[in-house]
């Protein structure tokens, strides 16, 4: 049956060929990055616009390459990008029709998006955009709660904004060839803090979310579009949150490497790569994608602290990407300190603790055939001993029924995640 979202149909195979790329590059960057201290200082700060504009005057990513981010997330496993078309500041990464608050009005002067999709389309990964509903300098924009300049009254005019809004998604859409997501953000006509709603909080009606769906399908068939309109999309996108279980729906976690979107160059709480790839490893354990976010600096680099991260999970995704790419999650409830995922006939053991010599595993008696360590496929012993044996002071009947036992080497595999693929016997997954 096709994915129902609106009046419009995705199919199922456009579904599963996102949910097989599973890993993909979050890209924010904007005149923010010149900031260097958070992608929403323009709110944070209340900085008028012209005080934040001070960023236009000077934007010039000089070392900008946009193929050296291409590889950097190939080289990390990765399978698409999303990138920040524009941010909630208003500032347009393209040479758009409709405003002049835009790459082209700064002394760099050149389409940024353009060169980063020719890129990443080269080294094979699909490509998105991010695309914000909200925009904090265009004048027809209401001033809200979240509006760098609340408490100010101004009502603007929404529908003239809205059209605006659409028309700059069509320019997107139809500039740029295939684009396989669209990443709104976001709706907040329900958004509470301390119990109060956002005032002046906008939403369906707001954006004309019906309609901006169907001009993205109508401009790219098969597109795949986020949760964020307020109206059903294809998935859902939980924010720098790991839902503690499956969420029984197509899903991706956004997620940074720092708790900052933007550069944010004095921002050292950089997760480590075991972290990193555990995360990767939990998301897919529960059936979801992970786009994992970069914020280059103001010249166009991505830092040397990213490029080290991306790195990391590349050695890794190398000898272990078949656990990722293409897996899903498994009809197997794990032990603790272990992540299941599976693909085929195979399936994974992620071993977020290491067990002294055995390690074992309910249910999977008589389903497994042959185990190995994935990182260089050496052979792991299946035990099958007698439930009734007394071995020394351990009885082993001790175990549940149906529990498989597998026999490991005393040293830990030196990578960040150890994984043991087991090749399951015919009809073990009774599909």
């Amino acid at each position: 049956m096709p994915h129902q979202t609106g009046i419009h149909r995705t199919s199922e195979a456009r579904l599963a060929e996102f949910r097989h790329q599973r890993f993909g590059l979050f890209i924010h960057w904007g005149l923010y990055a010149l900031a260097a201290r958070h992608e929403w200082v323009k709110q944070r700060e209340h900085l008028t616009d012209q005080q934040y504009d001070r960023y236009l005057d000077v934007f010039d990513p000089d070392l900008f390459d946009p193929a050296a981010w291409a590889e950097a997330a190939a080289g990390a496993g990765m399978r698409y990008v999303v990138l920040t078309t524009k941010h909630h500041d208003g500032f347009c990464l393209w040479d758009s029709a409709l405003t002049d608050y835009d790459v082209s009005a700064t002394p760099y002067g050149r389409d940024l998006v353009g060169p980063i999709v020719e890129a990443f389309r080269e080294r094979g990964l699909g490509v998105g955009f991010y695309h914000s509903l909200i925009d904090w300098h265009h004048p027809d924009f209401p001033i809200d709660g979240l509006h760098p300049r609340y408490p100010e009254d101004r009502p603007g005019d929404i529908a003239k904004y809205r059209a605006y809004l659409h028309g700059q998604v069509e320019e997107l859409l139809t500039r740029y060839g295939r684009i396989d997501t669209m990443w709104f953000d976001f709706s907040y006509s329900q958004r509470r803090r301390n119990g109060l709603l956002t005032p002046g909080g906008k939403g369906a009606e707001d954006w004309g979310s019906q309609e901006l769906m169907d001009l993205c399908r109508r401009l790219q068939p098969g597109i795949l579009i986020n949760n964020r309109l307020e109206i059903p999309g294809d998935f859902v996108t939980p924010e720098q949150f790991q839902p503690p279980a499956a969420p029984g729906q197509v899903w991706e976690a956004c997620q940074t490497l720092n708790g900052s979107w933007g550069y944010d160059r004095d921002n050292l709480d950089d997760k480590p790569v075991d972290l990193l790839v555990r995360m990767l490893i939990d998301t897919v354990s529960k059936g979801g994608n992970l786009l994992l976010n970069v914020g280059p600096d103001g010249r166009g680099q991505l830092g040397p602290r990213a490029l080290a991260s991306l790195r990391g999970i590349g050695e890794w995704m190398r000898l272990h990407g078949r656990s990722i790419h293409g897996a899903d999650a498994a009809p197997f409830t794990p032990p603790p300190d272990c992540r299941y995922t599976r693909r085929g006939d195979r399936l994974y053991v992620h071993l977020f603790a290491w067990p002294y010599r055995h390690l074992h595993l309910p249910g999977l008696k008589g389903l497994v055939r042959y185990a190995q360590l994935l990182n260089d496929a050496s052979e792991i012993g299946i035990l099958d001993p007698d439930p009734a044996l007394d071995s020394g002071h351990t009885k082993l009947g001790s175990l549940p029924d149906g529990t498989l036992t597998l026999q490991l080497p005393v040293q830990r595999p030196d990578v960040a995640v150890p994984v043991i693929e087991l090749f399951l016997e015919n009809g073990a997954l009774h599909e």
